[in-house]
């Protein structure tokens, strides 16, 4: 039996109390219909959002295991994220997800660059545990990786565990895209 690899999304949102219909819901229930990944979404607009978040996530759903992807939905500068109008860098969100993320793909949206040395990879891996961080290099105001290369990053993933296949299959079916994006992976 084929195991399936779920997909937990947290989009940073003005505000968590103004109810809206993001592109980032309208994929994943695409996504759903069409692909089959089934996957769970919530909004922060706070840091104490996305702790908490994260925690419903690891000790209240019993699924846990089944979230492969942690697929972060974010604007913000290069290896910062933007919330709540105050800027937390890559590091400080590897310490929020310290040692919570075993085995996890930490994978974030074009809503902003993320361009990590070796040193600042390896860190954010060892930290919280996970597999692998991945993202791209570019980002494109015109060009939403949600509705594009994203779906097929988690479809190629669902179908296989190797990344350096994921990766090759990608530049080979979508390598315009991949490049102009600047697709990342760090493992």
């Amino acid at each position: 039996m084929e195991i399936e690899k779920f997909i937990f999304c947290l989009e940073a949102v003005p505000d968590v109390d103004v109810d809206s219909t993001t592109e980032v819901v309208n994929t994943l229930e695409d996504i759903a219909l069409n692909q089959g990944i089934a996957s769970i979404y919530k909004t922060c607009d706070t840091i104490e959002g996305l702790e908490q978040s994260l925690n419903d996530l690891l000790y209240e759903d019993h699924n846990f295991k089944d979230y492969e992807i942690i697929y972060l939905v974010m604007s913000g500068e290069p290896n910062n994220v933007l919330l709540n109008d105050y800027y937390y860098s890559i590091e400080e969100i590897a310490e929020i997800f310290e040692g919570k993320m075993n085995g996890k793909v930490i994978h974030f949206a074009n809503e902003k660059i993320l361009d990590l040395t070796d040193e600042e990879s390896q860190y954010f891996l060892d930290v919280t545990g996970a597999r692998a961080i991945s993202g791209y290099g570019a980002k494109q105001d015109a060009i939403s990786s949600i509705a594009t290369i994203d779906r097929v990053f988690f479809s190629l993933y669902q179908e296989n565990d190797d990344f350096t296949e994921v990766v090759e299959l990608m530049f080979q079916k979508h390598y315009n895209l991949c490049k102009l994006l600047d697709f990342r992976l760090y493992y």
